[in-house]
């Protein structure tokens, strides 16, 4: 059994379609960045990674790296699923925070749920997706941003 935590955080900005677990919601804005800017897959990204101590998001996958350039992070995600199940390791149970004064997520949840849940190979029962406002404080509380966090308990495949 291993645990690891994640975190990222992405500006808005105009411009850009936003996409939180692999879900693209009508707003006025979305987050900047390399791929597509999923500040939810990205933080599960780096606690898989970082409960198997292999490093972040950004060793695996590079912003330099033209590759990665506007990719749908659903796919990245597979990536290392990919290699996590190769390596004996399934998922426990995954819970996530989506941090964003607006829009409104509730609707979208279930969605994000359901997406994470494939592309994690597991049960929905173990996706955790909750969201909520830093009450007008801070990067999201401002309008600024969206940040996410995850934390992941990968077990063996023989647990």
């Amino acid at each position: 059994m291993r645990i690891g935590y994640g975190y990222d955080v992405h500006r808005l900005v105009e411009g850009r379609k936003l996409i939180l677990g692999g879900v693209e919601i009508p707003f006025d804005k979305g987050l900047l960045g390399h791929s597509d800017a999923d500040v939810l897959i990205h933080a599960i990204i780096d606690a898989i990674l970082g409960a198997l101590a292999w490093g972040d998001i950004g060793s695996w996958f590079p912003d330099h790296d033209n590759a990665y350039k506007d990719i749908n992070s659903r796919i990245l995600l597979t990536k290392v699923m990919s290699k996590v199940r190769a390596e004996g390791w399934k998922i426990g149970n995954l819970d996530c925070t989506i941090c964003a004064q607006a829009p409104k997520l509730r609707s979208y949840i279930d969605t994000m749920r359901t997406n994470l849940a494939a592309d994690l190979d597991t049960n929905i029962d173990n996706i955790s997706v909750k969201a909520t406002t830093e009450e007008g404080l801070g990067i999201s509380g401002k309008g600024e941003g969206i940040s996410a966090s995850a934390v992941v308990l990968l077990n063996t495949k023989e647990s």
